[in-house]
């Protein structure tokens, strides 16, 4: 925090992102940089002075027609904030799952769709997993114990406990933050990671339990109907030039009738009491898990993943939003 190389690099990533021009709460932007300003900046950490300055607060429309909440900082906070996120995201990227995919380098709403063509295969049941009101939930003592497990540095974590209730200016009038991370601020989204780290590592260990069986047999009738249809190809194909163009047709109508019955089966035995698997994926605070398995199965997990959230990071799933869906369905996910 004392490094004006750090300083320089935070400014060098967020100057010419949009936004940066609009002025927070005491009206300066991030244009004027220079080496004194950096300076002051790091007087202020060293004597342990610095204090955020409240962010000031606007609302852009959701597709719901609702208004989330932005906080636009102040300039000094934006690049305070961006060298806070590159330090933790060295601490913490390593050790990040990886289903986790928002807000992360290299991970993006697309290699979280592709990891879940890549492994929900077989899936019968989805539970669509959204957090009520996420990022304006964050209970701070939780967070704070988190980031202690792995920040010795108690000066650094009074930073951040300085940046969660710097509070926000709405129509001229201060109100204080009792809980939640900023949306608008640089460190949000990293520190929202950081605190539903623990919900990937509470799946990892719930799959490690729910998994059972080692491979789910090959279904009967399946099996049955693919033998038909090879035979049927192979004895085609042998007799083909001597057919005429109705025995031709007459053929391959057979075939893709056998086919079609092939497509309406699932390969695997679809009720197989002693084989289910768990897959999981999230993306910032919208999450997907697919079962294999009964209803019963994909209820208790649900029901074990609210249990989670409410007891140990303090999260409400929002009821609306998260249910339970058969494959035949369309799961929303992203």
């Amino acid at each position: 925090m004392y490094n004006r190389e750090f300083y320089l690099l935070a400014y060098q990533n967020i100057y010419a992102k949009d936004g940066n021009m609009t002025p927070g709460s005491d009206g300066t932007t991030i244009d004027g940089m220079s080496l004194e300003r950096i300076d002051r900046i790091i007087t202020t950490m060293k004597d342990y002075s610095y204090q955020p300055k409240p962010a000031r607060r606007a609302y852009i429309k959701k597709k719901n027609g609702k208004l989330r909440p932005l906080g636009i900082m102040s300039s000094d906070d934006k690049i305070a904030q961006e060298v806070v996120r590159m330090i933790l995201e060295s601490i913490y990227e390593p050790i990040f799952s990886n289903r986790s995919h928002g807000f992360r380098p290299d991970k993006s709403c697309h290699t979280a769709l592709a990891q879940i063509q890549d492994v929900f295969n077989g899936v019968k049941w989805f539970i669509e997993g959204d957090i009520a009101a996420c990022f304006d939930s964050f209970d701070h003592h939780v967070l704070i114990n988190i980031l202690r497990r792995r920040i010795a540095d108690e000066y650094f974590i009074s930073l951040i406990w300085k940046f969660l209730k710097a509070g926000y200016m709405e129509q001229w009038r201060y109100k204080r933050t009792y809980s939640g991370t900023p949306q608008g601020s640089g460190v949000s989204p990293l520190l929202a990671n950081i605190y539903l780290n623990e919900l990937d590592n509470y799946m990892n260990q719930y799959k490690e339990k729910f998994d059972k069986g080692k491979r789910n047999p090959t279904n009967p009738e399946y099996k049955r109907i693919s033998s038909r249809l090879a035979r049927l190809r192979k004895k085609n194909a042998i007799k083909w030039k001597s057919l005429d163009v109705k025995d031709k047709r007459e053929a391959l109508k057979k075939q893709k009738q056998l086919y079609r019955e092939l497509q309406c089966l699932p390969t695997r035995q679809p009720r197989n009491p002693s084989y289910r698997r768990l897959q999981y994926c999230r993306y910032a605070d919208d999450f997907i898990v697919g079962i294999i398995g009964s209803k019963d199965d994909a209820a208790t997990v649900k029901a074990d993943i609210k249990h989670f959230l409410d007891e140990c990071l303090e999260l409400t799933i929002s009821e609306e939003k998260s249910m339970l869906t058969h494959n035949k369905d369309k799961a929303r996910f992203l």
